[in-house]
């Protein structure tokens, strides 16, 4: 089959359009014909094996998985012995290792039904930031209805689908993004806008019951500033420069877990977002009801790979990247 493949750590150019064996679907797996991929962060730091500490999860040397790609929509080809929920024909979505590829295997219990209304590009935009929006407003910030949330990175990929789980949830979200996102930010119901480049946030006056932080460029104490004494600062993520290739983005997160439990009077939350089947079917229930729409900021055919995990590294994608499978 086709598929984008790598055998050493880099830049882009170090990805191609290649072949690779089309997988076998094992016990409680399902086969996948790939219709749509999306591009995360993710994608990015493993195809550069960043941070250093993560090398051993990645593969030492070169990427232990050799198909890049995370996120995907497609449908149902095959299935492995014990699954009970899916069969061939079904259209879903899902996240699973070699997904830039025309087919995928993937567990039952990380997949869930393309709702009536999304398309293959959309489903396929959902999985890894949606999932991750959700377990970090549901979960870890304990959102309800009446509260404020401030998103930090509103326009991106996670950040444009936390906005609308935000609203979703009866809260007063703040999106902090850039001047040229304003409008895509208030289009999906933030109540306010920030531009990061004129206002420091973190020295405004107001607080947030609960601040979403998926960038990584302020300091925690910097970020704790605008928490409501017993609010909820989440952190997820952020950018390499905190903390060099050795750490990355786990320097902040490393510091507030340490922090944590000496937080008097907040909660300070580092997300650790795991695939999840559940999730995904309440994704997929917000976006049936019109609270949730992926946002597509532009696609690529499978060959080109390179050019979107490039435009992505340099350009601040605005939601979601997206690679046409078929």
């Amino acid at each position: 089959m086709r598929a984008v493949v790598q055998d050493r750590y880099g830049d882009p150019g170090t990805l191609s359009l290649g072949s690779a064996a089309k997988p076998e679907p094992g016990p409680d797996e399902v086969l996948i014909r790939v219709h749509a991929a999306a591009v995360n962060a993710y994608d990015w730091h493993l195809m550069r094996g960043d941070p250093y500490l993560a090398r051993p999860a990645f593969g030492v040397r070169r990427p232990r998985t050799r198909v890049r790609g995370r996120d995907f929509a497609g449908q149902v080809v095959g299935t492995g012995p014990g699954v009970t929920r899916y069969r061939p024909g079904d259209q879903v979505f899902g996240e699973a290792d070699g997904a830039f590829a025309e087919y995928v295997s993937a567990g039952q219990d990380v997949l869930a039904t393309i709702p009536d209304g999304l398309t293959f590009e959309q489903a396929a935009a959902l999985p890894l930031a949606g999932n991750t929006a959700l377990m970090a407003l549901r979960d870890a910030g304990r959102v309800r209805a009446g509260q404020h949330v401030l998103i930090n990175g509103a326009s991106g990929g996670v950040g444009t689908f936390a906005v609308q789980i935000g609203k979703a949830f009866g809260a007063r979200v703040t999106a902090v993004c850039g001047a040229r996102n304003a409008d895509l930010a208030r289009s999906i119901g933030a109540d306010h806008v920030v531009d990061y480049a004129t206002e420091d946030f973190t020295r405004g006056g107001e607080r947030a019951d609960v601040v979403l932080d998926l960038v990584g460029n302020h300091r925690l104490a910097a970020l704790r500033r605008a928490v409501t004494p017993g609010g909820t600062l989440v952190l997820s993520g952020g950018g390499a420069s905190e903390g060099g290739s050795l750490f990355g983005p786990m320097a902040l997160l490393l510091r507030a877990r340490a922090t944590a439990r000496f937080a008097r009077g907040q909660r300070l939350t580092v997300l650790t977002a795991t695939p999840s089947g559940a999730n995904l079917a309440a994704l997929a229930d917000l976006a049936s009801r019109g609270r949730l729409t992926p946002v597509v900021d532009r696609t690529y055919p499978l060959a080109e790979v390179p050019d979107a995990i490039r435009y992505m590294e340099t350009e601040h994608a605005r939601g979601k990247v997206v690679i046409t499978v078929r």
